[in-house]
């Protein structure tokens, strides 16, 4: 069912190797996760696990799960301890060398599986973009950060000539995950096959060439940028790298030490190849257990500096106390080891943490300025479910303990009432739990409770209830 233009491409470009390339589709997709380790210890989640997972070599973090694990049906998946991600889309980030502290734009960001890996490697620190222009998939962007507790993420709905117009040389390291024609998804996605055209290929390989530009002009000197698609095309992969290095000089294509089954990029395959485009990577699904992608990593000439140029905007100025006192009052009485670094901005009556050195947000559509703390009330301050999944247990004055395997956390999830007689409860102040308290299974929280008169009432997100059990 491959489309036939697709297929001689391939045989053509492959050559001895494309009867190995055309079986590969008849075998099974490969599944994987990727652990939150600002959630969970790798080697004490190993030790634990419910599935059966093996590594991924190129993802430090990454591994496989077997065909009768059901991960995204678990608790933990609710709980942001792990991203099931395929195994190669892991292999970007990777090589981009994400360090806490720099500025990271992820410029085409949805779903959010690279995102919250850059997050991962940044550990709270510093300021991640993570910018998706369609606004459906943006609010999935942002939906899938909040679950993974990431607390210095800005997410934007933005143009890539939106966003270089007011970025020039702002970035320490930007990802370039460009949209394309999804030839890699062929075997797992039938309907990137039905859409698949030669002429959309055409048209992925020019759009790619504007947003990779537009990074260009983002990325400080000194700074890294990894260009990435799960694409076989050559016009989307080398030849997009190869058309922007020719009129880049400042930019090189850096050698990376290349894994076990990672090819060369192959100049062969189109017009005016840039100088090094073999230090590109090609995934095959042939060669490597995952699907088929393609990157390169690219460096802008110039003396390296630990931070670049100011926005145009500006930074955030943030809020005095007084206009967030209900969160401070929330705080001292319910949050016990709260401490993270930012300033406080306010969206209506929304009231968000923002990294420290924010940049102005104004003209720009922001849907997520950091971590959602929560509402602003009158006289009250209610959390968000954001702040929940940002928390330990060590952070708060009550938390109420779940495990994996028993049927209150099940009841939990769907909306239930829980009751207070019988249940783990770690608490500052004697006496019956009372008020706000954060739940957790196995010590990774899911979300809010309140408990009075006996009971904890359910305050999970009731989109979320709907969504996990259906």
């Amino acid at each position: 069912m491959l489309p036939e233009p697709f297929l001689k491409r391939m045989q053509a470009m492959l050559m001895e190797e494309y009867p190995a390339f055309l079986q590969s589709f008849e075998e099974e997709n490969c599944r994987a996760l990727r652990l939150n380790t600002r959630k969970t210890d790798t080697g004490r989640f190993l030790e634990k696990s419910p599935f059966s997972l093996r590594k991924v070599p190129w993802a430090d973090n990454g591994f496989y799960y077997g065909k009768e694990d059901q991960p995204g049906k678990h608790p933990y998946h609710e709980a942001g301890v792990y991203y099931i991600q395929e195994p190669s889309a892991m292999a970007p980030v990777s090589f981009l060398e994400v360090k806490p502290g720099e500025r990271v734009l992820d410029l085409c960001a949805a779903p959010g599986g690279k995102t919250t890996q850059l997050a991962d490697c940044m550990q709270g620190k510093g300021i991640l973009v993570s910018n998706e222009i369609h606004p459906a998939r943006a609010r999935i962007l942002s939906e899938n950060i909040e679950r993974m507790g990431v607390c210095n993420a800005v997410v934007t709905n933005e143009s890539p000539e939106k966003l270089a117009a007011v970025f020039p040389a702002y970035f320490d390291k930007i990802l370039v995950d460009a949209p394309c024609s999804g030839e890699g998804m062929f075997r797992k996605n039938d309907a990137a096959r039905a859409e698949w055209s030669e002429e959309n290929v055409a048209l992925c390989a020019k759009r790619q060439d504007e947003v990779l530009r537009c990074a260009g002009e983002m990325l400080r000197p000194g700074g890294r940028l990894v260009y990435a698609t799960c694409t076989f095309a050559p016009a989307e992969d080398e030849g997009t790298v190869s058309r922007f290095i020719n009129s880049h000089p400042d930019f090189r294509i850096v050698e990376i030490q290349k894994t076990d089954g990672f090819t060369d990029g192959q100049g062969r395959w189109i017009e005016e190849p840039a100088p090094g485009i073999e230090r590109a990577v090609r995934m095959m699904p042939h060669k490597i257990r995952g699907e088929g992608h393609f990157f390169a990593v690219l460096e802008r000439e110039g003396r390296e500096t630990s931070i670049g140029q100011s926005s145009r905007q500006g930074v955030e100025k943030g809020l005095p106390e007084t206009e967030y006192r209900e969160f401070s009052e929330f705080r001292e009485q319910y949050l016990a080891g709260f401490a993270r670094e930012g300033i406080y901005v306010r969206f209506g009556e929304q009231l968000y943490l923002a990294p420290p050195g924010i940049p102005a947000l104004k003209g720009l559509k922001a849907l997520r300025p950091g971590l959602h703390l929560g509402t602003l009330k009158k006289n009250r301050f209610e959390p968000s479910h954001a702040l929940a999944l940002a928390l330990n247990p060590e952070d708060v004055c009550q938390c109420m303990h779940l495990t994996a395997k028993g049927n209150e956390v099940r009841q939990y999830l769907c909306g239930q009432v829980l009751p207070v007689e019988g249940a783990v409860f770690t608490a500052q102040a004697a006496g019956a739990p009372k008020g706000w308290c954060l739940v957790c299974v196995d010590g990774y929280s899911l979300g809010w409770g309140k408990a009075a008169g006996g009971i904890v009432k359910n305050h999970y997100p009731k989109g979320l209830r709907v969504q996990f059990w259906r």
